[in-house]
């Protein structure tokens, strides 16, 4: 498949096709496949915020023992793992220094 360069934006759960369209955080070069892969992933997370609020009415159980926040945790994971693979070096080095990939 043929590789493009796309611009992602984890914060605004985006991929763009230019980096004018939209603010964005990293620059991958990668195929229609990743691209969907990071648009599931973005789905997913918004699913799972939903229900977490949801749960955020029933105070008997604390945010750390919340599975839904892992779901999202592991997502996001997820997400720059897919940045690290295809991103830049700039964006590699970024990912690295995150707590979750040292």
């Amino acid at each position: 498949m043929k590789k493009n360069k796309l611009y992602v934006s984890i914060l605004h759960r985006q991929v763009y096709p230019a980096p004018n369209l939209a603010p964005w955080e990293f620059a991958i070069e990668a195929d229609s496949r990743v691209e969907e892969t990071f648009s599931k992933l973005f789905s997913q997370i918004s699913d799972v915020e939903l229900t977490n609020f949801i749960r955020a009415h029933l105070p008997a159980i604390p945010y750390h023992l919340d599975k839904e926040n892992h779901q999202i945790d592991l997502r996001t994971m997820k997400l720059y793992a897919l940045v690290h693979e295809f991103g830049d070096e700039e964006s590699k080095k970024f990912v690295e220094s995150l707590p979750y990939f040292r």
